[in-house]
């Protein structure tokens, strides 16, 4: 008897099973989320042959046959009306008793708008009530589904550099910068000659305006015109490779560390004169072309003074690895350059307001020599830093910047002369003020040798890495990786000598690496895309990696694989390669560099995406520099709970 009732039991759970198993109509949820408080469910149905399932929007009044969505009450979540849901799919007409109902066919995505009336929720749930027609049966059911919803696309699908907000901010730091470039030696003198030429010269007064509104507008076509040619023909990522190759790093190095010593007065640079005076001759031709000549002129002339600051402005612009930036940090420039020329054109009795050039003007220069040789320093450190030579560490580097900066103050106190400096009876009150700052700054680097963050300073200067003595990181020392302690996973091997994390965080520099430890301990990956010159990636560190909440989910969720991009330890034989486009991959940063773009589609710094055990991403947002830690703690959940499904 016993036997008897087990073998109907068994006979009944697998009828049950197999009548689950197979279910006419199959559904798959998923959610997008646009930004705190609105998304989208999707819905994805798989309809079998002979099923007609009836659609949630029916032009019948008071339908009967019809499909539903229910929220779920215990969530504050508020599902759109019908007639705001999309339906695509084989449209099929299902009549019932001489009326027409809309039905769908063999597969149907169903997009269903939401709004979640809090910001905190991080999934939304229901049910979906179902009803198709099979021949004369009319076959129904209610399809339970919970979904965890991603970071909001609105603000994290990139790095910094991509948002509308970072293209702006980026114009008026580039706009502001070329301004700066006004009151040098080069540009300073010509701004009432030009702009008094253009009023005597021509017919009236509106012709002047115009003639110094073209002059303007050429400037900024003469800085911006360029760079978008070079983009055109060597690509979007040229000026990222630039700013990142220890080459050009170099080239850098030397072109700051002469024009700095120039401003010093050892010797003058400036363009081939053969240049200035062919732009010269086809200046005086007159006309718009004449005129366009004239601000190409200005440009020669003004390149032992502007060069460094543009050069500058194309190493940072360009090293989040969007071509858009290095374009519009170029159009920020030259506007600041050009605004003057127009702003005196249309109020010309300002000009009579300008300080007459003198001895100040050396000053500015000499300012600039200071500045000249703190910015060489910054280039050099990005090759000690690439080539691991170890000779500007962070606490050489900010004692090299604290005499820097303080001889600074000391010279605009009228404590050091050079060559041609007019000699000095008194300090002005601006002078003295610059004095302070200088002085105030180098005062401001002196705690960082003791390992003080800086965190402002956190992306120009070495990380706090390559410091021997650091009593900032001393209360990490016994925040051990649950990597270490455990015998699961094998702690990282490969550049661990070269490379490390802050805050005794133990990463992997290798994906196989990341991948076998994170098999060992079931938990996602962390891949931090990051390079040695990477100014937003220290800046990261400093200001999210920091904070205890984020550093305790980084070290008890995930495993941690650092990919330097800029990494010069060449692979082994067998593991080089070549890429799709016939480049040979030699290096370690060149092979992760490789595996960003060809995986993730960018070649931005930092990046920070999210993997499962099997090297499989658990997300498509591509979340880069935000130093917003409350969203940086919330996308580390999401990735957590993702996961864990």
């Amino acid at each position: 008897m016993k036997k008897l009732l087990f073998a109907l039991s068994f006979l009944l759970v697998s009828i049950m099973l197999f009548a689950q198993e197979h279910k006419p109509v199959q559904f798959r949820f998923e959610a997008k989320r646009f930004t705190d408080s609105t998304g989208e469910l999707l819905i994805y149905v798989s309809i079998e042959k002979g099923i007609s399932l009836f659609s949630t929007k029916q032009l019948v009044k008071d339908a009967v046959f019809i499909s539903s969505i229910k929220a779920d009450t215990a969530r504050k979540i508020e599902y759109a009306t019908p007639d705001k849901i999309v339906e695509k799919g084989k449209v099929s007409v299902v009549t019932i008793d001489t009326v027409n109902y809309t039905a769908y066919t063999d597969s149907l995505l169903i997009s269903i708008p939401f709004v979640l009336k809090t910001a905190s929720e991080n999934s939304i749930a229901g049910h979906f009530i179902w009803l198709a027609k099979q021949s004369d049966n009319f076959p129904s059911g209610e399809e339970k589904f919970y979904v965890n919803l991603p970071a909001s696309t609105n603000n994290e699908k990139a790095g910094a550099n991509t948002k509308p907000e970072g293209f702006w901010q980026l114009f008026f730091i580039c706009f502001l910068t070329g301004l700066l470039a006004v009151i040098t030696p080069c540009v300073f003198p010509l701004i009432p000659v030009t702009v008094s030429f253009f009023l005597k010269k021509s017919k009236s007064r509106t012709q002047g305006i115009r003639n110094a509104l073209w002059y303007s507008l050429s400037i900024i076509l003469i800085y911006t015109i360029p760079t978008i040619v070079l983009v055109m023909i060597f690509g979007d990522d040229v000026l990222y490779q630039i700013s990142t190759s220890p080459i050009s790093n170099g080239l850098f190095f030397l072109i700051f560390l002469i024009f700095g010593i120039s401003f010093f007065g050892a010797f003058e640079l400036q363009l081939p004169n053969s240049w200035a005076n062919k732009a010269d001759s086809q200046a005086g031709k007159g006309g718009l072309l004449g005129i366009f000549f004239m601000a190409l002129t200005l440009v020669i002339v003004s390149f032992s003074c502007t060069g460094p600051l543009v050069g500058t402005l194309l190493g940072q612009t360009s090293s989040g690895g969007v071509s858009l930036a290095p374009i519009i940090g170029m159009l920020g420039f030259g506007a600041g350059l050009a605004l003057p020329f127009s702003l005196f054109a249309f109020f010309p009795s300002m000009l009579q307001s300008l300080p007459k050039s003198g001895g100040w003007l050396n000053s500015v220069k000499v300012c600039f020599g200071f500045i000249e040789l703190a910015l060489a320093l910054k280039f050099l450190s990005n090759i000690d830093l690439i080539y691991h030579w170890h000779l500007l560490d962070r606490d050489v580097f900010l004692v090299l910047w604290i005499v820097l900066f303080t001889l600074m103050g000391v010279y605009l106190l009228g404590k050091i002369k050079f060559s041609h400096d007019s000699d000095l009876p008194y300090v002005s009150v601006p002078r003295l003020l610059f004095a302070i700052a200088s002085f105030s700054f180098a005062t401001y680097l002196v705690p960082g040798l003791w390992g003080a963050p800086l965190r402002h300073l956190s992306g120009f200067i070495p990380p706090t890495g390559t410091q021997d003595f650091n009593l900032d990181l001393l209360k990490y020392s016994n925040n051990s990786s649950s990597i270490s302690n455990n015998s699961k996973a094998k702690p990282p091997q490969r550049l661990t000598t070269k490379l490390h994390v802050p805050y005794n965080l133990t990463a992997y520099f290798t994906l196989e690496e990341g991948l076998a430890a994170a098999k060992a301990l079931n938990k996602p990956i962390m891949i931090d895309f990051t390079g040695h010159s990477c100014a937003n990636c220290r800046k990261m560190e400093q200001e999210v990696w920091k904070d205890p909440e984020v550093l305790r989910r980084m070290r008890e969720d995930f495993v941690l694989v650092s990919l330097y991009v800029d990494e010069s330890t060449e692979l082994p034989q067998k593991e080089q390669y070549r890429k799709k486009d016939g480049d040979l991959v030699i290096t370690e940063g060149d092979r992760n560099l490789d595996y960003e773009i060809s995986t993730f589609g960018g070649n931005a710094q930092p990046l920070y995406m999210f993997l499962d055990t099997s090297g499989k991403p658990l997300t498509d947002i591509k979340y880069g520099y935000d130093p917003d830690i409350a969203k940086f703690i919330a996308h580390l959940e999401a990735m957590k709970k993702k996961f864990g499904n």
